[in-house]
């Protein structure tokens, strides 16, 4: 499996984390599992498409995807070679620039070749083939500059700033006095804006960071319980296990998967 990250246009970087491009040949069915990590993103695939286990049962996803934020960990599994590329938008950006109510999303990917939005339906044929990476990153820029000329503000920016220097170990009364809001009124904007609550959304950052810090492997695991806000080792451990469904000391953190590709930084 190769996986390329592609940074954005400078002038896109409020609104989109980077652009990713994955591949294999291999027609070999493989499971992985896909972590919460924060982001949205719209996905394209030109390889065979993908089943996806959210629950109990597996089910075949459309070639053209949004994804909106997920609570916990899921499973996909390829039904032959891959090929597929994402843009990987900041947390707000699907409201920013198509003005989406983002907790109808929460958990769900959708099929963007029958989503009601047009701009979303047909962003595909504008994308399309494109040729290499160097082309595909100058048509999606592009594309994005072109979008964000209509962008609205971000109501929230203040607040996902602390959230995410905080290392996700800020409080609910810190992100309201940052956004000037009660907060109630944090809690609705959020909704709309992230597609969940501060809090949980602040779980998610704070998991980033213990990842990151378990696989620097420069911190004993005392070290990482007290660096990422936990008063004991169980409580960091039910934590971790919430978002990947294993242990923090089973996890495979070198292998080359799609979680571990997704969650680096």
């Amino acid at each position: 499996m190769k996986f390329i990250r592609i940074a954005p246009h400078p002038n896109l970087t409020q609104l989109i984390e980077c652009y990713w491009m994955m591949q294999s040949d291999d027609p070999t069915p493989r499971i992985e599992k896909i972590i919460p990590d924060g982001f949205t993103e719209l996905i394209f695939n030109y390889g065979s498409v993908y089943k996806a286990k959210t629950e109990k049962e597996w089910h075949v996803q459309s070639p053209n995807l949004l994804a909106g934020q997920i609570s916990s960990y899921f499973y996909l599994e390829n039904t032959g070679p891959t090929g597929s590329f994402a843009i990987k938008l900041k947390p707000a950006a699907l409201t920013q620039l198509f003005n989406l109510s983002m907790d109808q999303y929460l958990d769900k990917i959708v099929d963007l070749d029958t989503f009601p939005n047009q701009q979303l339906s047909t962003l595909k044929d504008s994308l399309l083939p494109f040729q290499n990476e160097h082309h595909l990153k100058l048509v999606l820029d592009n594309h994005f500059i072109e979008l964000s000329k209509n962008a609205s503000e971000n109501p929230l920016k203040d607040t996902l700033d602390l959230i995410v220097n905080s290392n996700g170990m800020a409080t609910v009364a810190e992100m309201a006095k940052v956004a000037g809001l009660g907060e109630r009124q944090l809690e609705r904007l959020f909704k709309k804006y992230i597609g969940l609550s501060p809090k949980y959304y602040a779980r998610i950052i704070r998991f980033n960071y213990i990842f990151q810090l378990i696989k620097s492997k420069n911190s004993s695991w005392t070290e990482i319980v007290y660096q990422s806000g936990y008063y004991d080792q169980s409580h960091f451990i039910r934590n971790f296990k919430a978002f990947t469904g294993e242990d923090p000391s089973s996890y495979f953190f070198e292998e080359k998967n799609m979680a571990n590709f997704f969650l680096n930084k």
